[in-house]
């Protein structure tokens, strides 16, 4: 099953933007940035998150701080699917992975 993360975005002042605000903290105290064009090495959260995001396709930018997501979206792009991506990142047994047995 896992963790449920509930998720709130906001457009912000910037066009092509976005904020999304969880309800758990990702990052602790460090912040994390990502760009599309640099591979993301680690295992951290934050690093799978900004994973997940870019392999969705509309992400050029991301920017994790405590439990904000921060996301500069590609050219001709919306916010479509990323808070799912975000809720679902400490989701472990979903329909069609079967769990590991240690």
């Amino acid at each position: 099953m896992g963790q449920p993360i509930v998720v709130s975005s906001t457009a912000t002042a910037r066009p092509g933007v976005w904020r999304f605000d969880t309800n758990r903290v990702l990052t602790g105290m460090a912040y994390h940035r990502y760009r599309r064009e640099t591979p993301v090495v680690g295992d951290r959260p934050p690093d799978e998150l900004a994973r997940r995001l870019f392999e969705q396709g509309a992400v050029d930018e991301v920017h994790i701080y405590g439990n904000a997501v921060t996301v500069t979206l590609a050219r001709g792009r919306g916010p479509e699917g990323i808070a799912e991506i975000i809720e679902g990142l400490y989701t472990y047994y979903r329909e069609g992975v079967t769990p590991a047995i240690p």
